[in-house]
């Protein structure tokens, strides 16, 4: 069953099942992806930039990154459609951040665990507990 919330675009409040906006605002944000949808499908603008498909159709630039990062428009097919790094800001095609970033964050994690073992390992010889034989 559903609940009582608010629409996070129009605050009108409805029974959320599965999205945070209610079944008007999901309707227009459908509106939109078709707009920009056929938009891209014309040959002379499959090579068009965000802010171009933005100014060609009326859409806001955050909701056709939104189409993006959903993967509801293919990069593969729109080369030009790509957003920045969530940590660096290089232009990134999907996920949340660029190959560099994921390296570096992988390389961070493997030494911070390396570091978390050799921690657990001085922890447990400090704590070790040597019993002598009562006389």
């Amino acid at each position: 069953m559903g609940e009582l919330a608010n629409c996070l675009k129009c605050d009108k409040v409805f029974v959320k099942i599965t999205r945070s906006i209610c079944p008007s605002c999901i309707e227009e944000e459908e509106k939109e992806f078709q707009l920009v949808y056929q938009f891209l499908k014309k040959r002379e603008n499959r090579q068009a930039t965000i802010p171009e498909i933005a100014e060609g159709t009326g859409v806001s630039e955050e909701q056709i990154l939104a189409f993006v990062q959903a993967k509801r428009l293919n990069p593969a097919k729109f080369p030009n459609l790509h957003y920045s790094c969530s940590r660096c800001g290089n232009p990134i095609a999907a996920g949340a951040f660029c190959f560099n970033c994921q390296s570096e964050l992988q390389s961070d994690l493997k030494k911070f665990e390396e570091i978390e073992k050799m921690n657990q390992k001085e922890e447990r010889k400090r704590n070790r507990t040597y019993y002598t034989k009562g006389q």
